[in-house]
């Protein structure tokens, strides 16, 4: 482990790398990398301030204070990259298996060797090499009107090229990590020509153009302007745990069905990290991972972020809970994550925009 600490670069010089891109550095951690103490140096897209009792945590249980930059993935990517052998990023953490196999493709990961991940965290949620490990699991499922759709109608993600849906399907676009994911999945089951086959089919019965995130896709089915959305669980959870009465009508207009249960099972995407090949504090970077594959750390994941732990034993949110259990698909994060440059050419000429 390299024990040199390394300023972080100023406000002036981090707006030109990430090209004008949004950046947010936390105000308390302004100087970090100029302050005392043991620190860890995390480099994140993921963009909830929920995860801030998960810095807390660590800082309790270690000692190792928790400096967090927050972008998009493929800005922090070039950061990194731009930084080269004096980036003072330590873990790079993406919300999805896509940027972690592009990182991985940009040699940003260097291979880490602990039991205590390997241990915990399903061989088909990480890489196989160490390079980075899945923390978080995220089910992308059919959500529907309960007032349109009998749940009968429904059973996987093949099925909704069926002429029936004409007219019906909302979900995001295809140049959406999200998309490219599940698309990545299909190929993995069906090879690449039946894919692109499945999204001309899925195109012809899109009710409009796709638009907006996962959380729009389902406020738009509860209005009408669809039947069915393909969403994340998290989105809904998040909608009926608000404060607002207004999310928590639409929540309740909405159900949700876990394709592919008599096969593969339904698609699991995941949220996941990697210590940088450069870290300068590589030993508390893999501390930090190790914390957040702990029942402790993957509960706060869990309750507070609605997502799925990648440990067994740990409970998930009781919203989350009422949606009831599922098969996963077991196939590999790496496998769906590599095909996601296929998939994007395939629903590009699918005209999936």
């Amino acid at each position: 482990m390299r024990l040199g600490r390394r300023a972080f670069l100023g406000a002036g010089a981090a707006a030109t790398v990430v090209a004008a891109g949004y950046l947010r550095q936390r105000p308390a951690d302004a100087q970090f990398g100029l302050r005392r103490g043991p620190v860890v140096n995390l480099y994140t897209s993921r963009h909830y301030d929920t995860d801030d009792q998960l810095y807390t945590g660590f800082r309790e249980a270690t000692g190792i204070r928790v400096n967090v930059v927050e972008a998009e993935a493929d800005q922090l990517i070039e950061r990194i990259k731009s930084e080269g052998q004096n980036s003072p990023a330590d873990i790079l953490m993406t919300v999805d298996a896509g940027r972690l196999w592009r990182a991985e493709q940009e040699d940003i990961f260097q291979p880490v060797t602990s039991s205590v991940l390997t241990t915990a965290i399903p061989a088909n949620l990480r890489q196989s090499d160490g390079l980075w490990f899945g923390l978080t699991k995220r089910a992308r499922v059919i959500m529907y009107n309960k007032d349109a759709v009998d749940p009968s109608e429904l059973s996987t993600y093949e099925d909704l090229i069926d002429p029936k849906w004409q007219g019906r399907i909302l979900t995001r676009s295809s140049t959406n990590i999200y998309s490219q994911s599940l698309v990545g999945s299909i190929i993995a089951a069906h090879g690449a020509d039946d894919t692109e086959d499945w999204a001309r089919g899925l195109v012809a019965n899109f009710a409009r153009e796709p638009q907006g995130g996962d959380t729009d896709q389902i406020k738009a089915v509860a209005a009408g302007l669809g039947d069915i959305a393909i969403s994340n669980t998290y989105y809904l959870a998040r909608l009926a745990k608000s404060d607002k009465a207004e999310d928590r009508a639409i929540a309740e207009q909405i159900g949700v069905f876990f394709p592919n249960q008599d096969d593969r099972g339904t698609h699991i995407n995941i949220s996941g990290a990697g210590v940088v090949k450069t870290a300068p504090n590589a030993d508390a970077a893999v501390r930090f991972l190790e914390y957040l594959a702990s029942p402790e750390a993957q509960e706060i994941f869990a309750q507070s972020n609605n997502e799925y732990p990648v440990v067994e034993g740990v409970a998930v949110d009781s919203v989350v809970a009422g949606f009831g259990e599922f098969k996963a698909d077991p196939l590999s994060a790496a496998v769906f994550g590599s095909n996601n440059p296929e998939a994007l050419r395939i629903t590009d000429r699918a005209g999936w925009k």
